[in-house]
């Protein structure tokens, strides 16, 4: 919830390019009819791993932020984060992802039985599914596979 605050609500002015930002933030008077008040901002990062959070306060903020916490306080608390995350030397979420992809090459099944198939995918780290039920009567040496997807380059 606090990830979705700063990715696409009141909190997207504490964005850090690269890391996925957590945070939230708020506004309330500072007692009653004194038109002063209080704005704040409170983030974690990276959402992925958190190693910091920073809290933001401004009492009776002026200017041309108005008096919103996510006007005023959110691009504070961002800017804090982006100095302080490449400090830290932690990887942005970004390279992460990229990391986790990798690329398999499909071997071609078709024409194998069940159990040929299950070891040629296994070798490349891939499973197999079908798109119908198995008869638990069935022997893998006797079930052939005549159709995959994705096919295999060719």
């Amino acid at each position: 919830m606090m990830e979705s605050v700063v990715a696409e609500g009141t909190g997207k002015n504490a964005g850090v390019k690269g890391f996925r930002v957590g945070g939230k933030t708020g506004t309330s008077e500072d007692g009653v009819n004194t038109n002063k008040y209080v704005t704040s901002f409170i983030g974690v990062a990276p959402i992925s791993d958190p190693e910091i959070v920073v809290l933001v306060t401004l009492y009776n903020p002026t200017g041309e932020g108005g008096h919103q916490g996510g006007a005023v306080a959110a691009p504070v608390g961002g800017q804090i984060l982006a100095d302080v995350l490449p400090y830290l030397e932690l990887q942005k979420d970004n390279e992460k992802e990229e990391e986790k992809v990798q690329e398999v090459e499909v071997p071609e099944i078709r024409s194998l039985n069940l159990k040929e198939a299950k070891k040629a995918l296994k070798e490349v780290g891939l499973e197999i599914t079908f798109n119908r039920e198995i008869n638990p009567e069935e022997k893998e040496e006797d079930i052939i596979i005549k159709e995959q997807l994705p096919k295999p380059r060719n």
